[in-house]
């Protein structure tokens, strides 16, 4: 048995992968292997997955000859209900997900199923298949996802008694397959996935055997299933293989090429034409990320807008801006959201904001494609600092639209969904009636504000008025 997880559209070593599949399983009956992926197969910072809508990724899957895959959170909450349909629909593995269905009854998606039973080397296999449960997020695109857990419980019971071996296919990460494995009799193997971890040797709990192949196509799994006839046992050994180094595919380098290309020509349309660098600063309020907040404030509606200056990678620079130009400053699949926020807590937030540590500080994962975190840029609200205070008391000022700001008030802030997964600026967790505006994400929120010339014009305004003691 063969499994990946969490490639994230690294294509260089999906290419690897596709090779060392395709050399085992030339040497292999075809009646004895099973080539499974445990979901983030696709990431949409990846200019050729953005460009085709996936249809590279797909093209890889078809080229690799999966059996069975998972959807991960990166393919259920970056497209919308009807690209996530166009593009599995093509697909000749089916997606195993059985905490995973439309909001509506009556619609037929043939290509998601709960489970799945496959005959190898004479054993009955029986798959069953678990996403994480983005519950707030997944309503607003159209799907349901129900706890993992309790619908992993019911399918056991079902699944159990007709097959050989039972194997989760797991997007919910370590600390929930260590759950399973503790809670749920009668699971064979969990292939785990999206924590990234990796388990290169595999893991035992109870009488459940853990594997998990990292992340970005570095290592594959490589396991041995057999049945002692005597005892009735299921032996699994093997491991995690590293990819590093190894030959690449030339169908899947080829489809990776025409992938690039087709992108290419979708993403060189003009969005804008800037008559001006706009400036991106990790550590001093810059106009960029300031025109961000701005468009994010008023798209959601709220009082205050408020980004790190970290979700930009870079100048803006003059000229026409394209569609990959955008993305290729601003690659995160990250959505705007609305918070409600203590005046306390926003200056709170901010002082930390004055902070290197913060500012510096590297973040991985919860959508972000950026390294680090960035200071705070802000639209609707100015702030006094004065940097020769003591580090959480520099703050000697804060306005909200022209009024003094309240500590007890509550304000609505528009801003990004990453930071109600308590990363970063962790305070900002602690929001209340968070709403998410989905589909769209930050920057097709930035595309059309480089359209706007009175914001861009806005962004001169400084929000930060800075002193060192002076």
């Amino acid at each position: 048995m063969l499994h990946t997880n969490d490639l994230h559209s690294h294509l260089e070593q999906t290419a690897r992968i596709a090779a060392y599949i395709k050399s085992v399983r030339s040497k292999s009956d075809p009646s004895s292997l099973l080539v499974v992926d445990c979901g983030d197969f696709l990431d949409r910072a990846r200019p050729e997955t953005e460009g085709t809508d996936g249809a590279v990724n797909r093209r890889l899957m078809e080229t690799i000859g999966y059996d069975a895959v998972v959807l991960g959170n990166n393919e259920g909450l970056t497209y919308t209900y009807e690209q996530l349909d166009r593009y599995y629909s093509p697909l000749t593995a089916p997606v195993v997900c059985a905490n995973f269905k439309s909001h509506d009854p009556e619609a037929s998606l043939s290509w998601l199923v709960p489970s799945l039973t496959v005959r190898r080397s004479g054993l009955k296999i029986g798959l069953i298949g678990l996403t994480a449960a983005f519950g707030a997020y997944y309503d607003h695109l159209g799907w349901k996802a129900s706890d993992p857990l309790e619908a992993l419980r019911q399918w056991t019971v079902k699944l159990r008694p007709e097959v050989d071996v039972l194997i989760v296919l797991s997007h919910v990460g370590l600390k929930m397959d260590e759950t399973i494995a503790q809670s749920i009799d009668g699971i064979d193997l969990i292939l785990g996935g999206h924590t990234h971890h990796l388990l290169e040797s595999p893991l035992r709990v109870r009488n459940t055997v853990l594997c998990a192949a990292g992340k970005f196509g570095t290592h594959i799994g490589h396991l041995h299933i057999a049945k002692d006839e005597q005892t009735g046992k299921i032996n699994i050994t093997g491991g995690c293989l590293s990819m590093d180094d190894r030959e690449t595919d030339k169908e899947a380098e080829a489809v990776i090429a025409a992938g690039r290309e087709q992108a290419a020509r979708r993403m060189s349309r003009v969005v804008a034409r800037l008559e001006e660098v706009l400036p991106q600063s990790l550590h001093e309020e810059s106009r960029l990320p300031t025109l961000l907040a701005t468009a994010i404030r008023h798209r959601t509606g709220a009082e205050i807008g408020l980004v790190n200056s970290g979700q930009m990678l870079g100048d803006l620079p003059e000229g026409d801006v394209t569609e990959a130009v955008v993305h290729a400053i601003c690659p995160s699949p990250i959505n705007p959201c609305t918070l409600r926020l203590t005046g306390e807590e926003l200056l709170l937030t901010l002082e930390e904001s004055l902070q290197i540590s913060f500012r510096e500080l590297e973040i991985r994962g919860f959508g972000f494609r950026g390294k680090w975190l960035g200071g705070l840029c802000l639209d609707g609200m100015e702030v006094d600092a004065d940097l020769s205070l003591p580090e959480g008391s520099r703050i000697t000022g804060a306005r909200v639209n022209g009024e003094r700001l309240v500590k007890e008030r509550e304000y609505i802030v528009g801003t990004l969904d990453m930071f109600t997964f308590g990363v970063g600026y962790v305070r900002l967790k602690n929001g209340r009636e968070p709403s998410y505006f989905l589909p769209e994400f930050i920057r097709d929120v930035l595309s059309e504000a480089l359209r706007n010339k009175e914001w861009i014009e806005g962004s001169r305004v400084r929000r930060w008025n800075v002193t060192n003691g002076r």
